[in-house]
C-alpha cells in the first residue's frame, strides 16, 4: 500500500507526465491510433509484451520503431522468416582465436534478443522450433545456451507483429506462446482525416522524428510504482469472475461461453487485467483500481487467451464477441449477481 501521501501524489504526477511525454513523441510520427498507442504504453509500464495484429501497411512496425526512438533503450529488430533458426535469435558459441597467443576457444556471440525493446516482425512466419526460442526470454527474461543462463537487460519488452489474413507460409503461434503476451492489440485501418494527415507528413518532404524522453531507470521506477496501486477485494473479485466467465461449463460462464468457447483464459489473464488496470488508475489520477479500469482492459488482455470451439469458428465468432458478452453479463459485484 502507498504511504507518504504528498510523496505519492508527486510520484504519480511524474508518472503521468512521463506517459504523456512518450505518447506525445510517438504521436509526432504515428497518426491516430491513440488507443493502440496507449495499450502499448500500458503494457510497457506493466512489464508485459504486446502482440500487434493487422494487415500490412498500417504502421505496426513504424509504431514499434518510433517507441524505440522515444526511449533510451537498446532497440533490436528480428525479421522472422521460415529459414530463421533459434541460434539466429538467442546467439551461439563460435570459435575465436587469440591474436597474441594463437589459442582458440569458444566464445558466446549474443543474438538480437539481447536488447531491451525487441521488434519481432511477422513472428508467425517462423517455424514453431524458432518461435519456441522466444518463450524463455519472454517469460524468464533470460536465455539458456550451452547450459549457461544469461540474464537479459531490464526493462525487456517484446513487441511482435503478425498479419491475420495472409496464411500461406505462416505458422500460427501456439497457445503457450500467445499466453505470454500481456496484450493483443488489433491495428485497424485509418479513417479519412488520418489518411490525409499521413499523406501530408509523408509526401511533402516532412520527416518528423521522436525525441528521447525516458530511459531505463525511469521505466523501471514507473513499473515499481504501478505495482503499488491499491486494488480493493471486491474489484479484484470482479476481475477474477470475468476470467472465470470465459471457462465453459464453469460457475460464472455465460451462455455464449458455453456454446462457443473450447478453452478459457489462464491465470495470466487475470494478472494482466489487474496490472493494466493499475496503470489506467494512475493515468486517471487515482491510487486505487475501479471496475471501469478492469473492464477497459478486458479485450486486449483476454482476446488471445480464448480458444473457440468448432461451432464458434463455423459461426464466424470472434473472441471479442464472447468477451463483450462476458462484460455485459458479469455483474460488477457478487451481490448484484445474487440479487439478479
Amino acid at each position: 500500500m502507498m504511504s507518504d501521501e504528498k510523496n505519492v501524489e508527486q510520484q504519480c504526477a511524474e508518472f503521468r507526465e512521463m506517459f504523456e511525454a512518450i505518447r506525445r513523441e510517438v504521436g509526432r510520427v504515428i497518426v491516430g491510433h491513440e488507443d493502440i498507442v496507449d495499450n502499448v504504453l500500458i503494457s510497457l509500464f506493466s512489464g508485459g509484451h504486446v502482440l500487434l495484429e493487422g494487415v500490412p501497411g498500417l504502421g505496426k512496425t513504424l509504431l514499434v520503431r518510433t517507441l524505440g526512438s522515444a526511449l533510451s533503450l537498446q532497440f533490436r529488430r528480428i525479421q522472422f522468416t521460415p529459414d530463421l533458426m533459434p541460434a539466429d535469435i538467442v546467439g551461439t558459441n563460435i570459435v575465436m582465436e587469440d591474436a597474441t597467443s594463437g589459442r582458440r576457444e569458444f566464445q558466446f556471440q549474443p543474438g538480437p534478443i539481447f536488447g531491451q525493446i525487441i521488434l519481432a516482425d511477422e513472428i508467425n512466419r517462423a517455424t514453431p522450433k524458432t518461435q519456441s526460442a522466444m518463450l524463455e526470454a519472454m517469460q524468464e527474461h533470460s536465455v539458456t545456451s550451452s547450459g549457461q543462463v544469461r540474464r537479459l537487460l531490464e526493462p525487456f519488452i517484446v513487441l511482435a507483429t503478425q498479419n491475420p489474413i495472409e496464411q500461406e507460409g505462416t505458422y500460427p503461434l501456439p497457445e503457450a506462446q500467445l499466453d505470454r503476451f500481456f496484450f493483443k492489440v488489433l491495428v485497424t485501418y485509418s479513417n479519412r482525416e488520418q489518411l490525409k494527415a499521413i499523406l501530408d507528413r509523408t509526401t511533402t518532404g516532412q520527416d518528423p522524428q521522436a525525441q528521447v524522453v525516458a530511459d531505463a531507470e525511469k521505466i523501471l521506477w514507473a513499473q515499481k510504482l504501478v505495482r503499488r496501486v491499491v486494488v480493493a477485494e471486491h474489484v479484484q473479485d470482479y476481475a477474477i469472475r470475468l476470467v472465470l466467465a470465459t471457462h465453459p461449463q464453469g460457475e460464472f460462464a455465460t451462455a455464449m461461453t458455453n456454446q462457443f468457447v473450447r478453452f478459457g483464459s489462464s491465470p495470466r489473464g487475470v494478472q494482466a487485467l489487474v496490472v493494466a488496470a493499475k496503470v489506467r488508475a494512475l493515468l486517471n489520477e487515482r491510487y486505487h483500481v475501479s471496475f471501469d479500469d478492469i473492464a477497459r482492459s478486458a479485450l486486449p488482455a483476454l482476446r488471445h487467451r480464448l480458444l473457440l470451439n468448432f461451432e464458434g469458428q463455423a459461426e464466424g465468432m470472434q473472441p471479442d464477441d464472447v468477451l463483450e458478452d462476458v462484460l455485459k453479463n458479469t455483474a460488477r459485484t457478487l451481490e448484484q449477481k445474487l440479487i439478479a
